[in-house]
């Protein structure tokens, strides 16, 4: 039964972590409505063991994202050394992952403690889908249109915005395609650097959080093949949804998911409010 549940959250996780409604949270209130992990997987710590899972299956995603731009990449890697939009680029994505690792690394144990709830899941996501309106509405003149014109400066006011992400129920790409949008940059382009910035993002994350575990005994060398399996449905999923969002994008407004965070975001305080699904 844990395998079909680890099929079952790694295909949330896919659908997920690339659209702006956030991946933690869903996967946090999936978790909980399906009592994962089962009383069979005998594991000391059930709350911790739920976290690490949905954490280390990010790295299908991960994985998604580097076969998804796999030319990009290895055009990259064959120019970098000589080419400075390239260079500039990347020194772009690593200054927009800085200020999430560092505060990420400082208030881990803080994040996991107190903000890993489904109640500050659907907070966040009410106020999300609230925040993605009002930038629909109220919508901006781009004037970046292409990965390489976004400046450094651009490129760490995006990781800042990204910083937000940590609250649970906020979701990564929502705070980075939100932070793009304000200071100008074009929807697929806002869309196409939230993935980039995804490799280093999640990548460190999922294996200081894995390691992590290990040594904490949380997660057992045994349990690696479940999570194995949740990461490879996770890495089908999030190729396909990454396709489809990019060319959903280049057409229409985020103004989909903004009410969709509200609807889905409601209901789960009012499950949390008023009866016991979540309670776990």
């Amino acid at each position: 039964m844990d395998f079909v549940y680890a099929i079952m959250l790694g295909i949330v996780e896919g659908l997920t972590e690339f659209l702006p409604i956030s991946s933690t949270g869903h996967l946090l209130v999936a978790s909980a409505f399906l009592s994962f992990p089962t009383a069979a997987l005998q594991v000391p710590d059930p709350k911790a063991f739920r976290d690490t899972f949905t954490i280390f299956i990010q790295i299908g995603a991960v994985l998604a994202v580097l076969a998804f731009y796999r030319r990009n990449l290895l055009l990259h890697v064959s120019c970098i050394a000589s080419n400075r939009a390239v260079q500039r680029f990347w020194l772009g994505i690593t200054l927009a992952f800085l200020p999430t690792a560092v505060i990420g690394f400082l208030l881990r144990n803080v994040i996991k403690e107190v903000l890993f709830t489904p109640l500050v899941v659907g907070m966040a996501l009410v106020v999300g889908g609230i925040i993605f309106l009002l930038v629909e509405r109220h919508p901006r003149t781009p004037h970046v249109t292409e990965l390489e014109a976004i400046t450094l400066r651009e490129a760490l006011l995006i990781g800042i915005a990204q910083v937000v992400a940590l609250i649970p129920g906020v979701s990564r790409s929502g705070a980075s395609i939100v932070g793009s949008l304000l200071i100008g940059l074009d929807r697929p382009t806002a869309t196409a650097f939230s993935f980039y910035l995804a490799i280093p993002t999640l990548g460190f994350a999922t294996l200081f959080d894995l390691l992590l575990a290990l040594r904490e005994g949380a997660v057992m060398s045994k349990h690696l093949p479940l999570f194995g399996v949740g990461a490879v449905v996770s890495f089908v999923v999030a190729w396909l949804s990454m396709a489809w969002l990019l060319r959903y994008v280049a057409h229409n407004s985020f103004q989909i998911f903004g009410y969709y965070r509200i609807i889905v975001g409601a209901v789960i305080i009012a499950l949390v409010l008023f009866t016991n699904v979540l309670a776990s």
